[in-house]
Formats: C-alpha cells, structure tokens, sequence
C-alpha cells in the first residue's frame, strides 16, 4: 500500500519584487525555502502573477534571474527535476500572460508523470526544464491570454491562464496559473453590490473553468491572484451605517468621505478611485479578519464546481511595500483575499485528511510577519491519496 504523497502549492503575486529591487526578494526567497523545509514536500508547485513587475520591458531579465536562483539554490537540492515555465516574451502583446510556474520533484518520488497536450499522452520528467521566453510552442503546457473582445469597455490586460497535468503515483490532476482582472476603481466598486468588476472575474473564471472541465474529468487545482475583493458597497455601508458618522461628500469631487459627527468630525473613510483610508485599519487583522468573510462573497458562485479550505489567514493585498512596515495594509484598496487555491470536489477528495495530532493540511499565507511585496504568498501544504494497482 503507497503512503500519501505530500504536496506544496504556492501562489504568489511578484510584481513588486521587482518594481521594488532590494531586501524584499531574499526574504521572500528565504521565506520560500523555509516552508519547504518545514513540510518536506515531495511535490511542489509554485505559481507566479506579473512576472517582471509594472515595468517588466525593462526588469523580465532580473525576473528571468529569480527563477534560475530558486531552482539552483541548495534548499532545493534534493529536488532531482524541475520544470520552469516563464511567459516572458512581452514583445507579443497578443499572446503574453506575464505568468510564470515552476514544478520541483523530489529525488524520492519515483512515479510521476507530466502530460503532452500535443500528443495527448504522459511523458517521463528528467533533468531540468527551463522554458522561459515563448512558450508557444511548448506542448507541456496549456495557456491562454483572456480575448481582447472578452471586456471591451475596459483595457485589454495580460490576465489569463496556464495549465499543467501531472500524473504523481498513479493520480492524475491539472494544476491551473489563473491571474483575473482587478478593481480599477475604488469609487466604482461601491456603486453596486456585486461590483461591475466582480461581474467581470466572474465570466473569467467560469470560462477557465469550462475549458478545463470540456478537455478533462481530471480533479483539478486552480491558484493564482483571483482579484477576489470583499463586496466593496455592503462593507463601506456597515462601516459608516452608526449614528455618530456622517457622509460629508460623495463623487462631487470625485471622493467619498465619511466622518464622525463629533470627536472634531474625524475623517472615518475616505475613499476615491485608488485610495481606501479607514480609520480602523487593525480591523483587517484582528482574528483574522474572519469578521470579514462574509464580505467576501465572489467564491459563492461556483459552489458547484469548486472549493475551499478554511480560510484562516488575513487578507492578501494590499500589504505595505514599506521594510519596515511589513503587517500594514497600504490605503490603497480595500484589503481582500485576492490570492486564493481553489480545487474542484474531486480534488478535495483526494487530499488526504490525516488523525489529530498528525502533520496534515495547512492553509495559510508566507512572510505573516515580513515585508514579502503588496501581495503575501498563499500556500497550501496537504498530503495526497495515491491510486494503487
């Protein structure tokens, strides 16, 4: 009988890694590595979202060099193959996801298998693979660019997916990159309940979804930076809805504030297209920020398809890019839970779910108390069943 394969699956939104040069990015790594080393993982998928930053014309080939130090550093030296994939070629605007993932397998897990979507069949894994400019013509993975004629009355971005198959000790599973589209304004996020913006991600992940479900009965993984954001309009009415606060302006100069009556008509929130200042900020950690997840209401939709592990961590974005202040949110948005793993039912099925008091899954954020970029990694460590023959 095969024991559970234990495995590590990292999302994480590296854009300010690399608009931001400097400490962040070996804390990040050591942060990384740290995690590894404490679970033992005998598989590990990381994801990446804006690869290279804002300015990635001018930082992919530092992202290019990220990637090359994960996968030669001496932590990850018991991990035997590795498969690297970097959509780093922003020179085809038609085409480019800014998306990037990498797969480490461990020297003492013998079966496993990657899948060729061009020859519709399993291959072997060796050595190392470093795909890192086009990936057009790569046939071990999938990915798409979400179509320029999806949204036309809003910019036409580098969201989209990537999607790998993998075969570990006879079960087989797709392992999805997914990078939606975000809030552009705060001010616009308030007008409905559910937001415009919310619509938007919506009909993204539906059709991710039935892409990978219409080629696949496979359980499926699907993590990245979803841009989940908490139901804006309900969140600002339940927080301004006391007596004692006023609304003192709203649009008029392009800003919603609200203030206490007295107290000197302190400023409670203020928000406008890209600032969300609340007085309150500690609200967004304190325990959690489980208070707040009835906010966070995008993931109820799909129900039927796909699901969650207890959320048990604060919100993801926006964190300070400050060193020095590496728990505080930026008052730029609303803080959310934009990165997320999501799986189908059939994947939650075959995580293994171990007696108490044994290591088993773990559902949580990198760098809790370190400066880790805007947007904290999420991982999530679990034991898989395995198929015996």
């Amino acid at each position: 009988m095969e024991m559970p394969t234990d495995v590590l699956l990292v999302t994480a939104n590296v854009g300010s890694l690399f608009d931001n040069v400097g400490d962040i990015e070996d804390d990040w790594l050591h942060e990384f590595f740290m995690t590894v080393q404490k679970h033992k993982p005998c598989f590990v998928a990381l994801h990446f979202q804006e690869v290279g930053g804002k300015d990635y014309m001018v930082n992919m080939g530092h992202a290019e060099n990220f990637f090359r130090t994960i996968e030669s550093k001496h932590e990850m030296a018991d991990f035997d193959r590795v498969c690297v994939y970097v959509d780093s070629n922003f020179k085809d605007v038609d085409s480019f996801t800014a998306l990037g993932s990498m797969y480490f397998i461990h020297k003492s897990l013998k079966n496993i298998q990657q899948y060729d979507f061009s020859e519709k069949e399993f291959i072997a894994v060796s050595g190392h693979n470093k795909y890192m400019v086009s990936l057009e013509e790569v046939t071990t993975i999938e990915k798409e660019k979400f179509p320029k004629n999806f949204w036309p009355d809003f910019k036409w971005s580098r969201k989209g997916y990537m999607r790998t198959r993998w075969l570990i000790n006879n079960q087989g599973l797709d392992l999805v990159n997914v990078h939606l589209f975000h809030d552009a304004s705060n001010l616009i996020a308030c007008n409905s309940s559910p937001s415009v913006y919310s619509a938007n991600r919506k009909e993204a992940l539906r059709y991710v979804i039935k892409r990978i479900s219409d080629s696949s009965s496979l359980p499926f993984f699907l993590f990245g930076d979803f841009n989940f954001r908490l139901d804006t309009c309900s969140l600002v009415q339940n927080l301004c809805m006391s007596a004692d606060i006023q609304m003192v302006k709203r649009n008029s100069s392009n800003e919603i504030i609200y203030e206490e009556k007295d107290n000197d008509h302190k400023v409670l929130l203020r928000i406008e297209p890209k600032i969300f200042t609340y007085l309150h900020q500690a609200m967004f950690r304190e325990n959690n920020g489980k208070e707040l997840l009835k906010y966070d209401k995008e993931i109820s939709a799909f129900h039927d398809v796909i699901t969650e592990e207890e959320i048990h961590f604060p919100p993801s974005y926006p964190y300070s890019e400050d060193y020095t202040k590496p728990t505080q949110y930026m008052n730029t948005r609303c803080p959310a839970w934009c990165d997320r793993i999501l799986m189908s039912h059939s994947a939650s099925d075959i995580i293994h779910r171990r007696e108490e008091g044994e290591s088993g899954v773990v559902y949580n954020t990198l760098g809790t108390d370190i400066c880790m970029g805007d947007h904290k990694p999420v991982f999530l460590f679990f034991p898989m069943k395995t198929i015996t023959h």
